[in-house]
């Protein structure tokens, strides 16, 4: 019997877990050994960003959000509604090296935060619909009877990607805008329940508000937050002002590679001609994002 209803793929090889979950916790130490040399801000912005991470999902689980996760090593809270460490953490690193380039740029705190929302997003795009099939985490499409392979972006909702841009960003902006008013330790808390009550205003307030009033669908409001973010992103330019790090592309680089080649090993690449047209499209753009940042050294993407 398969893991859930409709979806035509069983249970990956257990190294599949395992080598996610070890890579994950690997890239966070290459992270935190980069952010300890760096500053006492750096440090604070990566630590910062896996309480963000782990906060996030065990509220969105604990709230019955549609979700559960598969069975990692290390799991935190009590079974069905416990969260995978390495979740958190992957949040972490990814806003952390999103920052790492956008820091090597002369930007306000609103256009950074908005090219480290659109960094982090463009690695979700190519990953959740693998791990999804992976069935690292699973939405209930049952109970709204809807194809799991097909509804919404194949299968995985639009107001997930919805939250991706408002999480980054409004981790990245708050931390940014405190950053020269208060200390380095008080900083990262301080973002954190500031993002959370923002989010609960975006996410919750907000979605309800467009749906109710205008009956707009979720995909509508993730479509005008993603040309927001490019609108105030666009166009931007400026030398770097200092070198990135190996991590600042290795982070990116994994998250692509990993998913990606798991994208053809599980057999979903004969799935959907539509899902794999995408999908390679998205590998190719965080590919080209990833080649920039490697061959200019210093100068971002």
């Amino acid at each position: 019997m398969r893991p859930f209803p409709g979806i035509p793929y069983d249970y990956p090889p257990a190294a599949a877990y395992y080598l996610a979950e070890a890579s994950i916790y690997g890239l966070f130490l290459l992270c935190l050994m980069d952010a300890r040399r760096r500053s006492h801000h750096d440090l604070a912005y990566l630590l910062g960003g896996v309480l963000f991470g782990v906060m996030l999902e065990y509220l969105n689980i604990a709230a019955n959000t549609g979700y559960v996760y598969g069975r990692f090593v290390i799991m935190l809270g009590k079974a069905p509604k416990d969260v995978p460490l390495c979740i958190g953490i992957g949040w972490g690193i990814i806003m952390y090296t999103a920052r790492l380039v956008t820091n090597a740029r002369p930007w306000t705190p609103v256009v950074s935060a908005a090219a480290d929302a659109l960094l982090a997003f463009l690695i979700d795009l190519g990953m959740d619909v693998v791990a999804y099939r992976l069935h690292m985490w699973h939405w209930d499409w049952e109970s709204r009877h809807l194809d799991p392979l097909t509804g919404q972006w194949f299968g995985i909702p639009y107001g997930n990607f919805y939250g991706w841009l408002c999480v980054v960003f409004c981790y990245s902006f708050f931390f940014r805008l405190l950053e020269r008013r208060l200390n380095a330790w008080a900083i990262a808390p301080a973002a954190v329940l500031l993002s959370q009550g923002a989010l609960w205003l975006l996410i919750h307030t907000l979605r309800h508000f467009v749906n109710q009033v205008f009956g707009w669908p979720t995909k509508v409001l993730f479509i005008a937050a993603l040309v927001i973010l490019l609108a105030i992103w666009r166009g931007r330019r400026g030398s770097a002002t200092e070198p990135l790090p190996a991590v600042a592309w290795l982070v990116p680089a994994w998250f692509h590679g990993y998913f990606g080649s798991w994208f053809f090993l599980g057999g979903f690449s004969g799935e959907n001609p539509l899902l794999t047209g995408w999908t390679v499209f998205f590998l190719l753009a965080g590919s080209v994002v990833l080649w920039r940042v490697h061959r200019t050294g210093s100068t971002g993407y």
